[in-house]
């Protein structure tokens, strides 16, 4: 009889064993795949990589026990066996010079790689790797921008965890349509119709009458036709909803001190990955805020751009007030505030000084809105007043309505989205280069 008793003590070691420099001058095992060969003549650099990086070995001619260079292929997973030796210009500053090899597994016979998965910049369209997604990303540079995204939802998780926020999970399967709109994805649910999830918004409400203060990382679906760089049909939304507000600046505190705590965390944990992607993350110190109105009337007067739509932002605008707001404060960042109601779902609550406006905000990153939020309503009456003025019938929302009816805290919340948030962090143009998966309008697979 065997017992399992957890995980073994492997012989092996990892990149960050050796760079505690008790390995310099001895002899260890790695594991990795091949990320590329260089023959320089009498012998050869294999790199290997792995979860950590890049490992550089040495094989050189007659030295090495189980094969020879010149039959290493990338995309082989092998072990080697060699002496640590301090290199300054090898990746993390050192290599292996090999005395032992033993092949774990090999690529098919016929297999070339379609992409210079091993060039920092693989010179290809981004149409090739999405196609090639699989592949694509093992490339250096491509596995860095999603560490960074790691260490977003890493420091998003945490920092909420240690303020007493309850992490939930919420159906993305469901009955109704929360956000309101056609842009819904339909699907047959054993002959009743359902939807995918536009956005957890019912759920995180009902559940602060659980826990005061919840929230989510997972994916929203949006059946939108849009084929721009900045939209997707699934995204990954970084949710939250916490009760006793004074008001809907509570949410928009909350997250400047979310944004802090996910640039501290990445300065600190994923520096290797902030340099080789070239980041200069931006302040947080002090967010300019504006209301919704005043911002459209500053960006036409210094812009000279007419305003077209009283009731939205057009993307245009939202670069205009980036720019006003980084020329005028040095600023990257700014909350526009008090959206017109009638661009606002009908959870979101009406201004008292203005019922034409909602206590709600946008948060613009580098002329790009990353953040919808606000104060929800709370009275049973008030939620039904909002419904039945736009038409809507209360007892579609039986189970909703249920939460006020028997009492609700002043609320609110917000959603960012990891995708674009991650996008402009690096400065990219598309948001399919930060999506690990991208799913459009024409792209179902990989």
């Amino acid at each position: 009889m065997e017992f399992v008793k957890g995980i073994k003590e492997k012989e092996t070691v990892e990149i960050s064993d050796i760079l505690t420099g008790g390995w310099f001058d001895r002899e260890v095992s790695v594991r990795g795949a091949v990320h590329t060969v260089r023959d320089m003549g009498e012998f050869s650099f294999v790199v290997l990589r792995k979860y950590e990086g890049l490992v550089q070995c040495v094989f050189e001619d007659g030295k090495v026990e189980g094969m020879e260079a010149k039959t290493v292929r990338e995309g082989m997973t092998i072990e080697v066996k060699g002496a640590v030796s301090r290199e300054e210009r090898a990746p993390g500053g050192f290599e292996l010079r090999v005395s032992e090899v033993k092949v774990l597994s090999e690529p098919a016979k016929d297999s070339v790689m379609p992409i210079p998965i091993s060039k920092w910049k693989m010179s290809t369209s981004l149409e090739t790797k999405l196609s090639l997604r699989p592949i694509a990303l093992r490339n250096i540079r491509e596995r860095a921008i999603f560490k960074i995204q790691e260490g977003i939802v890493r420091g998003f998780r945490d920092f909420l965890f240690r303020n007493h926020f309850t992490e939930i999970r919420t159906p993305k399967i469901v009955a109704g349509n929360a956000e309101g709109g056609a842009n819904v994805f339909k699907l047959e649910y054993f002959g009743k119709k359902a939807f995918l999830a536009q956005s957890p918004q019912v759920y995180k409400q009902t559940m602060v009458g659980v826990y005061d203060r919840v929230f989510e990382a997972a994916p929203v679906f949006r059946a939108e036709k849009h084929n721009t760089t900045r939209h997707l049909n699934e995204y990954t939304s970084l949710d939250f909803e916490m009760g006793y507000i004074d008001g809907f600046e509570d949410i928009m505190d909350m997250e400047a001190a979310i944004l802090t705590y996910i640039f501290e965390l990445l300065k600190k944990e994923y520096q290797k990955e902030l340099k080789l992607l070239n980041i200069e993350l931006p302040s947080t110190e002090n967010i300019p805020a504006v209301r919704f109105d005043e911002a459209k009337q500053l960006v036409s007067e210094k812009y000279n751009r007419k305003i077209k739509n009283p009731y939205d932002l057009e993307p245009e605008e939202e670069i205009l007030i980036g720019r006003y707001f980084k020329e005028e404060y040095g600023s990257d960042f700014v909350f526009v505030t008090h959206y017109p109601s009638k661009k606002r779902p009908f959870y979101a609550m009406d201004d008292p000084a203005d019922n034409k406006f909602t206590l709600s905000f946008d948060l613009l990153f580098k002329g790009m809105e990353v953040t919808t939020g606000g104060q929800r309503i709370h009275s049973y009456e008030a939620q039904v007043e909002k419904m039945l003025k736009r038409g809507m019938d209360p007892a579609d929302f039986t189970d909703y309505l249920m939460i006020f009816k028997h009492g609700m805290p002043p609320h609110g919340g917000l959603g960012i989205g990891l995708e674009r948030l991650t996008m402009k962090i690096l400065d990219e143009q598309n948001v399919r280069e930060t999506t690990l998966f991208p799913r459009d309008v024409s792209r179902l697979e990989p």
